[in-house]
């Protein structure tokens, strides 16, 4: 079943939020195949944030997995209410993320996060978090390897080399353009870490990071500039959503 519903008592303190992760992490599931690479939607989330203003603003965008064309997008801008802890950042996004997600009419199929799902220090990452919270199928798909080890792929296409935390496969290193940076694929929730990269290959025809991402990014960022330029000229709440 998908909820995009916000939890009850959301936690607003370190200890309180640790709790709650370790009890949603018993709920993750990763014994699933997950959506087949190129059928159904693929949909990119992505979060900016204005430290000085305190604002996060989230986007989705669902694509044709076939096409990558855009079916639908859709934004909400809101109030950060969690402090910055590493290790803890989806629960000052979730809450951004999750009524964007209300605001689609489309099914959002696989959902795209740039972010890591397991391939986390506690093995929850934003990707598997928003996952457990709305029963989608989610990976994380990330810039950088974090805290993780990993050799470095051959140059071509597709190849992939494990990410590692000690002996503890968390995840990929993906090459998605020939002789770049890989990009970190890992499950987040319903999805196989090898099925995970198939999609992120299908969602690289010409660039190192995902359409999905790509298109995310830049409309979160459009969208926070957009209500910080409302916040300065109305010094209003207009245009926000409470999160």
């Amino acid at each position: 079943m998908t909820s995009y519903a916000m939890p009850a008592d959301w936690p607003t303190d370190e200890r309180t939020a640790r709790a709650v992760q370790d009890e949603l992490r018993a709920r993750l599931v990763l014994d699933e195949m997950g959506p087949p690479p190129g059928t159904g939607h693929v949909t990119g989330v992505d979060v900016a944030y204005d430290d000085e203003r305190d604002l996060v603003a989230a986007a989705v965008v669902v694509l044709d997995a076939a096409t990558l064309d855009v079916v639908e997008e859709s934004t909400a801008v809101g109030t950060v209410a969690f402090p910055y802890v590493p290790g803890l950042l989806a629960f000052r996004e979730i809450p951004a993320v999750l009524a964007a997600l209300a605001g689609l009419r489309a099914d959002p199929g696989l959902v795209v996060c740039d972010g890591y799902g397991i391939a986390h220090p506690r093995r929850f990452g934003l990707a598997s978090h928003l996952g457990v919270l709305t029963g989608l199928a989610t990976i994380g798909v990330a810039k950088n390897p974090f805290t993780f080890t990993y050799e470095d792929p051959a140059a071509a296409r597709g190849s992939a080399a494990p990410l590692l935390d000690g002996a503890a496969e968390v995840g990929r290193a993906l090459r998605t353009r020939e002789g770049v940076k890989p990009v970190f694929v890992s499950a987040g929730h319903r999805v196989s870490l090898a099925n995970a990269c198939e999609h992120t290959l299908r969602l690289t025809p010409r660039f190192r990071l995902p359409e999905s991402t790509r298109r995310a990014d830049a409309l979160c960022r459009s969208a926070l500039r957009e209500a910080c330029v409302r916040h300065r000229v109305e010094g209003s709440n207009e245009g926000r959503v409470s999160i």
